[in-house]
């Protein structure tokens, strides 16, 4: 099976997958006369989990709405290998693009983002990282509610997981705390499900260059620096989606409606509140298109928005909250002035580095890609056994790492992580050929390994803002990337210290020849030579952040949109639960993150806690 034909596979499945009577694809299909006490919008990591835990009192009705179509049955979504082929130019990927990034020689990024149910837990590449306890402390010390430290959502961690063991069923003696994770969760998450070339030399490099890459056994213990083994969401050798792990388990619950298909336009303002004039909102008009008619669904309780960092903020301001000069600029009622709508959007820059590989079969990804029978075959195997390299992921291990204490960046830079335990950047390992520029085609001759350079504590912030007042045209986004000397220094220094990983380390003489594909021509004694190949090649991981950011129980002037409740400020009935909420962006891969807020997020909801 060529990879060409996986796209129509994903699209005919996709079809099939809507079959089933517990979802709806019509809004016209749902009565008009339907009481629900709680619409979330989007089903991502935030909405899949907040609608299923909602959705457990029987006496709950849920209406849970997403853009996309259902994951069910898309082959490249169910297989863990197949993640590349989910972005970007899918109908699985909202396809959005950057304003031109100053940063990056003014070059626009691709910006991909889930439009399928499960969100982005259903394109990305699966990594799951918990962040370190210094990010969460933080979270708590902005909100001023330790029910967001370490300590207090730790146990969410272990309520949401489901280890499980790897599908070649390997000993993972040393490469995983089982005893600090979850087993009984609906998220399945596992460590690598096969080997590849390049494993025995990541680990080997721990133990040769040990003071500056030491080995972590489990980087979700709360301290993740050092080296380690990948955890990933997939289990049994298959992706695992807030949508497969929340959603369609409990698809048969007559109190849980799913809308899918269907992109809501507006919050719906109900009323203002008797005591101070406040806005109440309490339902949402959704469309199919923007020629096709729209339809309204009230909410009794609560409207929450679970749309990501990016359409979140584009649906408050719709709606009218915002700051009051953009939204007069398109036309918008101001309903609620609220400036950081928006605002402060974060994101983990990232760079290819490559290395020539001397024997081809170290090449995994390469030779796959290069050979139709070898990857029809690995296919093949997966479908009978759900084994083999196809089981797996793009990497095996990651590194957190952080800049040296005596580093001279400290003379004139404040540091902007978390805290000691919080690394600066990240590593990631692939036996193949990977730009960070998606797109880019493999050289059709050599052999290559990747170590991909991770901005994770960048102190560039950009917005996300409306092009016009049409819910339909694409927002305004501007990731800001490489905007600040400390993200530049800081990138320069995680490709230097890529590079002497591999090049440093004996353990890696005879299997890497030196610098490969493009990185063979950057100079790594000189600052604007590496500079240059930043800024040439840095694209996003698809991380933004912050853009409805948490703050304490002060008002607009402290910059944040959501209180320690996640409620909107200025309004009611009207709370936010996704990675736009993160006061910070966390050090890791947000998506673990995400689903811990989502399950706290859900409890708060339930019990109907006021913090301020």
């Amino acid at each position: 099976m060529h990879r060409s034909f996986l796209v129509v596979l994903s699209a005919v499945a996709a079809n099939l997958g809507l079959a089933s009577a517990a979802l709806f694809t019509d809004p016209a299909d749902i009565l008009a006369d339907k009481q629900y006490h709680y619409i979330v919008v989007g089903a991502g990591p935030g909405g899949s989990v907040v609608a299923s835990r909602l959705s457990e009192d029987p006496q709950t009705n849920v209406l849970l709405i997403e853009a996309g179509p259902s994951d069910e049955g898309v082959l490249p979504i169910e297989v863990p290998y197949l993640a590349y082929e989910l972005q970007p130019n899918t109908t699985h990927d909202w396809n959005y693009t950057t304003t031109p990034q100053t940063g990056l020689d003014g070059r626009a990024v691709i910006y991909s983002r889930g439009r399928v149910l499960g969100g982005s837990s259903s394109i990305n590449v699966m990594a799951y990282t918990r962040s370190s306890r210094d990010d969460f402390d933080r979270y708590a010390a902005v909100g001023g509610d330790q029910g967001w430290s370490w300590d207090a959502i730790e146990p969410y961690y272990r309520k949401l997981e489901h280890l499980v063991p790897p599908v070649d069923h390997h000993n993972t003696s040393g490469q995983v705390e089982w005893q600090i994770h979850g087993t009984r969760g609906p998220l399945n998450i596992t460590v690598a499900n096969a080997p590849f070339p390049i494993d025995s030399h990541v680990v080997a490099t721990t133990q040769e260059l040990s003071e500056e890459y030491p080995y972590n056994e489990d980087m979700n213990s709360g301290y993740p620096l050092g080296i380690g083994w990948a955890q990933a969401t997939y289990g049994n050798g298959i992706r695992a989606t807030a949508s497969s792990s929340y959603i369609r388990p409990v698809i048969s619950r007559p109190n849980l409606d799913v809308l899918i298909n269907t992109i809501t336009t507006k919050i719906l303002r109900s009323r203002h509140s008797d005591e101070a004039g406040v806005p109440v909102f309490s339902g949402v008009e959704v469309a199919q298109s923007s020629t096709s008619p729209t339809f309204a669904f009230n909410a009794t309780k609560e409207v929450v928005l679970s749309a990501g960092a990016i359409n979140t903020p584009q649906l408050l301001l719709l709606s009218g909250i915002g700051p009051r000069a953009h939204l007069a600029s398109l036309g918008i009622e101001t309903v609620v002035d609220l400036p950081a709508v928006g605002q402060n959007l974060a994101d983990h820059p990232r760079v290819g580095n490559q290395f020539s590989v001397a024997s081809a079969q170290d090449d995994l990804g390469d030779t796959i890609g290069r050979n139709s029978t070898l990857f029809d075959e690995l296919l093949q195997e997966w479908e009978e056994k759900r084994q083999g390299v196809m089981a797996n992921g793009g990497t095996n291990h990651i590194g957190w790492l952080r800049l040296p204490a005596d580093d001279p960046i400290w003379e004139t830079e404040e540091d902007p992580s978390a805290g000691p335990a919080a690394p600066h950047y990240e590593f990631l390992f692939r036996p193949a050929f990977a730009s960070s520029i998606p797109g880019t085609p493999t050289p059709a001759t050599g052999n290559f390994m990747t170590v991909l350079a991770v901005l994770v504590s960048p102190t560039s912030a950009g917005s996300v803002t409306l092009s016009s007042a049409s819910p339909f045209a694409p927002p305004v986004i501007d990731p800001a990337f490489l905007s600040t000397p400390f993200d530049v220094y800081t990138m320069r220094a995680a490709i230097r210290s890529a590079a002497r990983f591999v090049l440093s380390a004996q353990t890696w003489d005879g299997f890497v020849t030196g610098q490969g594909a493009g990185f063979a021509d950057v100079d790594l004694n000189d600052d604007a030579a590496v500079d240059k190949w930043a800024r040439a090649q840095a694209s996003t991981i698809w991380h933004p952040t912050g853009t409805a950011r948490m703050g304490g129980c002060g008002y607009v002037e402290e910059g944040s949109v959501v209180d320690p409740d996640l409620r909107v400020r200025g309004t009611e009935g009207l709370r936010v639960v996704d990675a736009s909420v993160f006061p910070f962006i966390p050090a890791a891969h947000p998506q673990a993150a995400v689903y811990a807020f989502a399950e706290r997020a859900a409890d708060l909801i339930k019990s109907g806690r006021r913090f301020c």
